[in-house]
């Protein structure tokens, strides 16, 4: 039935459905996210002593294997709990990322929605490729700058100031890292286009430098090439994803 066969009632009632539909949708989505996330956190906990060893290293390394400090006696369970949500964050990411799929795939096409694997396993892919660029290239060099900037003083590194620097670098590189899934889905839903990219690319490399900005611990231009050129590499690929998509919607859109 088309929508000029509805009186204005009935169509106020059916957006008003539809509205409801998509937020008992999305509480769903959430509630099945938060349970996912949970059971990675219960399920990391009885590791989280390790998994702080592991996340201490990019520090640890800059300071001849000194250990980090603590100044509150509740300190060391609070960071234990920490860990072992980040840990639990990305052992879910495939259910998160799932979760994020089935939210958004009712305003596809039909040969969208068959996308879903793809979507999952490259999202989860790049998710924990964030997390390692992070841990793995980003945060030694950041370290390792500012170590050596203070070679004339002790450090003192607390537990906790390393663990919130930490968490930001590593979860703001992991959703960094979906930029070129977000600009799938700008694109498909006709919000954005490969032209409109390229047009305003000037305004993307503003906007990457000042999110680089935020996430590096330090002010210099090298670290903040650092987080920059991944983000910019990923802008390029987003360009071509947007490309491709694009013109498989508008040829789906002639078609139909």
């Amino acid at each position: 039935m088309h929508t000029e066969d509805f009186d204005d009632n009935e169509l106020e009632s059916s957006a008003k459905m539809s509205f409801l539909d998509h937020l008992d949708e999305l509480r769903r989505r959430l509630i099945i996210s938060i349970a996912a996330v949970g059971i990675g956190f219960v399920a990391c906990f009885s590791f989280a002593e390790r998994i702080y060893d592991f996340l201490a290293v990019p520090i640890t390394q800059n300071l001849s294997g000194a250990k980090l400090v603590y100044t509150n006696p509740t300190d060391p369970f609070t960071i234990y709990m920490k860990v072992a949500l980040l840990a639990g964050v990305f052992l879910a990411a495939p259910v998160l990322l799932t979760q994020v799929w089935l939210f958004i795939s009712p305003g596809l096409y039909a040969r969208e929605k068959k996308l879903a694997l793809p979507f999952v396993f490259s999202t989860t892919i790049l998710f924990l490729l964030g997390g390692a660029f992070a841990y793995k290239i980003a945060l030694p060099m950041s370290l390792r700058f500012l170590i050596n900037l203070g070679s004339s003083f002790q450090p003192m590194v607390t537990i906790t100031e390393y663990l919130d620097l930490i968490l930001t670098v590593i979860l703001g590189c992991a959703v960094i890292f979906q930029i070129p899934v977000l600009i799938f889905f700008l694109t498909i839903f006709g919000i954005v286009n490969a032209r409109f990219l390229v047009r305003n690319l000037r305004y993307a490399i503003l906007i990457i430098f000042i999110v680089a900005a935020v996430l590096t611990p330090t002010s210099d231009i090298a670290n903040m090439l650092v987080f920059s050129t991944p983000m910019l590499l990923l802008y390029l690929v987003g360009i071509v994803v947007s490309w491709i998509f694009g013109r498989k919607r508008r040829k789906k859109k002639e078609d139909d």
